[in-house]
C-alpha cells in the first residue's frame, strides 16, 4: 500500500463570531482537489446540515457555503494538517502534523468542538489532550460510516450542536 504526503492547503472557516468548531480528520481526495472541506458527494454533511438549518448547503458554491457557516456561527476544519496517508484511507494516516486549533479558539468565539468521527476525535485527543473537555465526538457523515443514515446523523448532529448555535441568539 503506497503513501503518498497530503497537504490540506485550503484555511480553516471561522470568524469572531463562530460559537463552534466541526473537525473531520483529513480532506478526502474529492475535497482536496476542490479546495474545499466535504466535497465527496457521497459525504452526507452538507446533506445534514442543510436538513438541520434550513438552508440548501448542497447546492451552494463555496463561496457561500462559507458564507452561511459564519452567518449560523461554525466554524470548520480539521485535525491533521498535513500526514502520510493511502488515497482517503483514514486507517493508513501516519506522521500527522495537526491544526493550530488553538489559534482557531484564541481568534474566535467558539465555545464548543465536534468531531467529525471516530479517527478525529481519536486524533484531537492525541493531539490536544488540554481541549478534551470542549469536545464532543459526533459519528462520521463519511460514506464509510454506512451504519448510520441521514436522518441519523441529523437527529445526532442536531441534539449536540443547535443547543450552542441558539445560544449565539441568546440576549
Amino acid at each position: 500500500m503506497k503513501k503518498h504526503l497530503v497537504r490540506n492547503d485550503f484555511p480553516p472557516v471561522f470568524d469572531a463570531g463562530s460559537r463552534i468548531l466541526i473537525l473531520g480528520s483529513l480532506p478526502s481526495e474529492a475535497s482536496r482537489a476542490a479546495g474545499f472541506y466535504y466535497m465527496n458527494p457521497r459525504n452526507r454533511f452538507w446533506a445534514m446540515l442543510s436538513t438541520l438549518l434550513g438552508e440548501d448547503y448542497v447546492r451552494m458554491s463555496i463561496a457561500e457555503k462559507r458564507a452561511a457557516l459564519l452567518s449560523q456561527g461554525i466554524a470548520l476544519s480539521d485535525v491533521i494538517l498535513s500526514c502520510e496517508i493511502h488515497r482517503s484511507a483514514d486507517a493508513s494516516i501516519e506522521n500527522v502534523t495537526h491544526t493550530d486549533v488553538h489559534a482557531i479558539l484564541r481568534e474566535s468565539g467558539v465555545k464548543r468542538i465536534f468531531l467529525n468521527g471516530n479517527k478525529a476525535y481519536e486524533l484531537f485527543k492525541r493531539h490536544f489532550p488540554d481541549l478534551i473537555e470542549m469536545a464532543t465526538p459526533l459519528p462520521s457523515t463519511s460514506p464509510a460510516n454506512a451504519r448510520s443514515s441521514l436522518s441519523d446523523l441529523t437527529r445526532e448532529w442536531g441534539k449536540a450542536i443547535l443547543p450552542f448555535l441558539r445560544q449565539r441568539y441568546s440576549i
